[in-house]
């Protein structure tokens, strides 16, 4: 099971016991940002937000449906799905939204007009997380415990099948249609050509928790939770380049009006702001506990960021690098979604409200 790191601190010692300490740590760091308090498997892709129809979505696990929220009304009802879905994602131009159910191992597909299921899709062994290309209105679906990525033609709502390997987390340059795929274990990262399949492999080093990519300058950003670092990947060259960040960095985040990548760091509860073009850390700014997931208005130049334990979200001005204030969550927020259009922002949390509206700006 995948799961988010538990605080860790080094020790001056260099003996067997404290490197033995420091694997057990990580053990479970990996396990706490995967799952929840009752140990559910969680992913950063529990909500989503159609910027064109203003609705909200949100998985319920306990539940075996998707929870469905109207901006404009506050309405909210509820779908029945697969069971655990724990991923979502939405195709804005086709009012369609993809639901992925790990226990049922399936691909809900909704119409998002009428809110119901109109076709269900057979999986793999444990699909995990799924991205959407809006250009090409496709969606990929990864597994835990499967080799295949399953590509879902939007338009018609067949599928079909790509070898290449478990994932546990993706990101996708819509431009030129390309996807990256990282596992946890794994030191490589995947650049597979959605046309042809075809697969290049880049090392990049081991426990890889957060993925982005940033379109304008064609780089890839990968946050090593061990090492304390964030690896770029030019998708051109391939060239990579490390910038150190702080303890156990799990989330990041990218601002094209600022042109700055983010990194949240779980143990150190900061969040680094680095300056691409230097390829260096600016500054660091104290957040909440434990934080674990972030999320940009760049049209409002704001950032997000989920404390889990603190029960909180931070929010943060991205010209100034200043905290603008904390939001109080009632059930530990764990994703989040921003619609740019509106300004409205919500949480996926633990517990009985799956959602919570942020009351921004």
């Amino acid at each position: 099971m995948k799961v988010c790191l538990s605080h860790y601190r080094k020790t001056a010692a260099s003996s067997a016991l404290a490197i033995a300490a420091l694997v057990l740590a990580l053990f479970h760091a990996h396990a706490a940002l995967a799952a929840d308090a009752t140990g559910r498997l969680i992913t950063s892709a529990a909500i989503v937000i159609n910027p064109v129809t203003h609705k909200v979505y949100a998985v319920d696990e306990s539940t075996d449906s998707l929870l469905v929220i109207d901006e404009g009304t506050g309405s909210t009802r509820r779908v029945a799905v697969g069971k655990a879905p724990i991923a979502v994602a939405a195709l804005p131009e086709l009012n369609k939204v993809y639901v992925v159910n790990t226990g049922s191992n399936s691909i809900s597909v909704i119409d998002g007009a009428q809110d119901r299921v109109i076709t269900t899709i057979k999986g793999g062994s444990h699909p995990y997380t799924l991205a959407a290309n809006k250009s090409t209105n496709t969606v990929y679906v990864t597994y835990t415990y499967d080799r295949i990525l399953t590509v879902i033609d939007g338009a018609t709502n067949t599928s079909s099948s790509l070898t290449t390997g478990s994932a546990d987390a993706i990101q996708i340059d819509e431009r030129t249609n390309t996807l990256f795929l990282s596992t946890y274990e794994d030191p490589f990262v995947r650049i597979v050509d959605a046309s042809s399949g075809a697969i290049r492999k880049v090392k990049v080093g081991g426990h890889i928790w957060g993925l982005v990519f940033d379109a304008a300058n064609a780089k890839l950003y990968l946050a090593h939770t061990m090492t304390a670092d964030v690896t770029s990947v030019d998708e051109k060259t391939l060239e990579t380049a490390t910038i150190p960040v702080g303890q156990i960095p799990c989330a990041l985040a990218y601002s094209p009006s600022v042109h700055r990548l983010y990194a949240v760091n779980y143990a150190d509860r900061t969040l680094s702001v680095i300056d691409t073009a230097e390829a260096k850390v600016i500054h660091v700014i104290p957040i909440g506990d434990h934080p674990q997931a972030i999320a940009i208005d760049a049209k409002r130049n704001r950032v997000y960021v989920a404390n889990v334990h603190g029960n909180s979200v931070t929010v943060i001005d991205t010209l100034e690098n200043t905290v603008l204030g904390t939001v109080p969550v009632d059930e530990h927020p764990y994703a989040l979604a921003v619609d740019e259009t509106t300004g409205q922002t919500y949480a996926a949390v633990y517990g009985s409200k799956v959602a919570t509206h942020l009351g921004l700006p």
